[in-house]
């Protein structure tokens, strides 16, 4: 994915330096143009092309600031509030992701996300251990983890 981007980029500035206009247009015309580049040469690449790899990686960003601004919100709720009715908790996150970058990947997005703090991983890497600022309902939390952070993982690394 990574050589293809740098591919992409470079036939994007050769476009501009043949072209010898140094504007956005131009660079955004290369661009495309060495994108159609990569597509007709996809099949002499290593890697599958990187548009879907790329969306992926786009929706995990919205997600994450999504959630860090709902947990952000529920933070000042608590704060602002009178009184502190709050129930505070550990529990273990039973993870399904395999490989390291994708559990640290994980454990990071938890950890940034506020109210949440991954304290301890497994040896194997099959278990995360959670503090939560305000835990209504342990499954909850696992689900909410589950079908926000780990499946958007996952879709960026079977992109």
């Amino acid at each position: 994915m990574a050589l293809q981007i740098l591919i992409n980029l470079a036939l994007a500035f050769l476009w501009m330096f043949m072209a010898s206009n140094f504007s956005v247009a131009s660079f955004f015309a290369g661009y495309i143009l060495g994108f159609l580049a990569i597509y007709m040469l996809r099949n002499f690449l290593p890697e599958a092309i990187y548009t879907k790899r790329l969306y992926a990686i786009i929706r995990l960003c919205f997600l994450f600031i999504w959630e860090m601004t709902k947990a952000n919100i529920d933070v000042i709720k608590i704060v602002l509030s009178p009184k502190m009715d709050i129930r505070p908790g550990f529990f273990a996150y039973p993870c399904e992701l395999e490989e390291e970058w994708s559990v640290s990947l994980l454990s990071a997005l938890i950890t940034l996300t506020p109210g949440t703090v991954v304290v301890a991983i497994s040896d194997d890497r099959s278990t995360l251990y959670i503090h939560a600022l305000n835990m209504k309902d342990k499954q909850e939390e696992i689900d909410s983890i589950k079908s926000g952070f780990e499946n958007a993982i996952s879709e960026v690394k079977q992109a």
